[in-house]
């Protein structure tokens, strides 16, 4: 599904991100994990097409991202809050994200539905603009307006980030029934190890900007990478 092929981002003189080659399944969990600085954000970033790398490209579905558009249509992704439009109250959002992704009013209404509990009453019929919601419900809108449409691929940098703990549970939950979508690829990073070791198939450990880690998720993978990270 998406294929990294000697992918690489300089800062003047500063290598942030150096990877030979990555390949991500399709249908697969895949978590990112990284001390602050470690490239994360920078190869989100990259597979979104929001900076151009030094070298090399990536492609997803065959297409490739920094020449061809054509990859915007099955991808939803969620990086932090400046993806959103803080002069629109989080039901204009969800529309506007709808009538991007081809869906209706009625189709938002019913999509947003599922997701009640996930917003606790705190998101919608609030008559709030996003710019006065607080961090932990701004990330709620922007994450369930990157799932509206039914993308082939999802991308969520630190989801679980400024959410309560029962939050955290439900996006949790959220994010395996995701994953048991075989045609659902789902790509998360987070500074928490536990979180992304109980939603994710694999997780990559980026250190310096180069892969240091591939693992298959198992039962030893939480103590594998406290063990590193302990170093």
């Amino acid at each position: 599904m998406i294929q990294v092929h000697q992918i690489s981002k300089k800062y003047n003189q500063t290598t942030v991100l150096n990877i030979d080659y990555l390949e991500i399944p399709k249908g697969q969990s895949f978590g990112l994990v990284g001390n602050n600085g470690a490239g994360k954000t920078t190869f989100f970033s990259l597979l979104l097409d929001l900076i151009q790398p030094s070298t090399g490209h990536i492609t997803s579905n065959a297409i490739q991202i920094n020449t061809n558009e054509n990859w915007k249509s099955f991808t939803g992704s969620f990086l932090d809050e400046s993806f959103l439009i803080g002069y629109l109250t989080p039901e204009e959002y969800f529309y506007f994200v709808g009538d991007l992704r081809h869906q209706n009013k009625a189709d938002i209404d019913v999509f947003l539905m599922q997701y009640a509990e996930f917003f606790d009453g705190e998101i919608l019929n609030n008559k709030k603009y996003l710019r006065d919601l607080s961090k932990g419900n701004q990330k709620k809108v922007g994450i369930i307006a990157t799932l509206i449409g039914n993308p082939e691929v999802v991308i969520l940098d630190e989801p679980f980030a400024n959410l309560d703990p029962t939050t955290v549970n439900r996006l949790k939950k959220i994010i395996k029934e995701l994953a048991e979508n075989p045609n659902c690829t789902v790509l998360v990073s987070s500074h928490d190890l536990q979180h992304t070791v109980e939603v994710c198939d694999r997780i990559v450990v980026l250190s310096r900007g180069q892969i240091v880690r591939d693992i298959q998720t198992s039962e030893e993978t939480l103590q594998e990478l406290e063990s590193f990270f302990a170093l």
